[in-house]
């Protein structure tokens, strides 16, 4: 579950389509609820996607913010923000201000201090106690009543073998043992756990992390994301130490695509939205007829102790949508003239700018994993962009609520974003998505 907060502003409507279209539930904080749904019924045209939870509270109340907020939720995008708009009958075309495109006189509707400080602090306290973690035990192999523990043997006899195969629960672990014989073209032992009632969503995920204890064999982890017997799988080899404790990540980037231990690389990559079985194998055969290189027949055992995922350390948990400029009121040397209305009118606009850097200051400080996005002037453009990232808060210029959206988005799966505090802008028409992690690579992390 991702949290959007400020779902109904520009940037976050944006966001909470590009999360749905892409398969993810969403909850989003609102201070209506009736409202809300009205407006996103008629930004989905029609209807309320089933996987879009709405919850009532308000970033200024903290009583508001109950642990429900954060139930099953793993990261959160904020985007809220102090409105602003035109003073009262400067314009009718109240848009063009919001694009950048003209400057009317404006005003606050908020109090910055409230929404862009007080608030985020609010949220963050949240936050911190209830995130799910990073890392998150799949099977607990002390809890012997879990349906998920009523492994079974899948064995070559399927295919006229005399392999067998063994799965035991011991209280704290479970133990994969038995024997491989290549007698009458076998030549595997395996147990599958059964289907996952409802499928499960890994999507927030790096991969799958085993505890395991081996006797110096090689291994195969299967992951399939269908309910059928003998449908499409996804495998990943590993080697284990001989009785020696290990841990072994398995990336879901590097799961091969397997059907009957033939690759199918046309069928693409895992989706880890849809995890339906695990299935742990000891086997003669690699892939496409390849040989596993270190296998001998005989007796096999490997004990596990635990299966969870895991996720880059810095993975971002909490990604906040701030503004350029930021640092620049009262900014010696500054030419007004050069800048945003939001920098000259600050002091007007109660300190918005000087707030947002407050709130900032919250986020840097709280301990969690985060990105903060300093957008330039925000456009309704719908056309790509060739995005450009800066630090130091002296970028200018314009990028669309479309560009930012998908950089939130897309962020939640960046490791290269964490950490990080940084101004966007549009260089000018194209697309340079693809590059967008290589760039913020090169970003320095904050200095805390």
């Amino acid at each position: 579950m991702i949290l959007v907060v400020g779902a109904t502003g520009g940037v976050g409507k944006r966001v909470v389509k590009l999360l749905i279209d892409g398969g993810q539930e969403v909850r989003v904080l609102v201070r209506d609820v009736p409202r809300a749904k009205k407006l996103f019924q008629a930004w989905f045209g029609g209807r309320l996607p089933d996987r879009l939870e709405f919850f009532g509270g308000d970033l200024t109340i903290r009583e508001s913010l109950t642990p429900a907020l954060m139930a099953r939720v793993t990261a959160v995008i904020c985007c809220s923000g102090t409105k602003v708009q035109p003073v009262e009958g400067d314009t009718p075309q109240r848009e063009k201000y919001y694009q950048g495109l003209k400057f009317y006189l404006p005003e606050v509707v908020d109090v910055p201090e409230q929404v862009e400080y007080e608030g985020i602090k609010n949220l963050l306290a949240v936050v911190k106690e209830h995130i799910q973690p990073k890392e998150n035990t799949l099977i607990d192999f002390r809890q012997t009543d879990s349906p998920r523990l009523a492994w079974y043997s899948v064995d070559d006899g399927v295919m006229g073998g005399v392999s067998a195969s063994q799965w035991q629960l011991t209280g704290d672990r479970a133990l994969f043992t038995g024997e491989v014989s290549t007698a009458n073209n076998g030549g595997f032992a395996s147990v599958r756990s059964p289907n996952f009632e409802p499928a499960l969503d890994l999507s927030y995920a790096e991969g799958i992390q085993l505890r395991i204890q081996g006797d110096g064999k090689r291994y195969k982890f299967i992951i399939r994301s269908q309910n059928d017997w003998d449908g499409l799988s996804y495998c990943y080899s590993f080697d284990t130490f001989n009785n020696r404790p290990q841990t072994v990540c398995i990336p879901f980037q590097q799961l091969i695509p397997v059907f009957r231990a033939k690759t199918v690389p046309e069928k693409g990559p895992f989706n880890s939205a849809q995890v339906s079985a695990f299935q742990l194998m000891h086997s003669k055969f690699e892939y496409d007829g390849g040989l596993n290189p270190s296998f001998s027949p005989g007796i096999f055992g490997l004990e596990i102790e635990s299966i969870k995922t895991y996720a880059n350390p810095l993975t971002p948990q909490f990604i906040h949508v701030s503004s350029a400029g930021v640092t620049r009121p009262d900014r010696p040397g500054l030419n007004l003239d050069e800048e945003p209305p939001a920098v000259r009118l600050n002091d007007q606009l109660g300190g918005i700018l000087t707030w947002k850097l407050r709130g900032e200051d919250a986020i840097r400080g709280s301990g969690l994993t985060y990105t903060i996005v300093r957008p330039c002037a925000l456009t309704e453009s719908e056309n790509p962009e060739m995005m450009q990232f800066a630090q130091g808060d002296n970028l200018r210029g314009q990028v669309s609520r479309w560009a930012i959206a998908k950089l939130c988005v897309d962020s939640l799966q960046w490791a290269e974003a964490g950490g990080k505090t940084f101004e966007v802008s549009a260089r000018e028409p194209g697309r340079n998505q693809a590059a967008w992690p290589f760039l913020l690579k090169q970003l320095n992390f904050d200095q805390r």
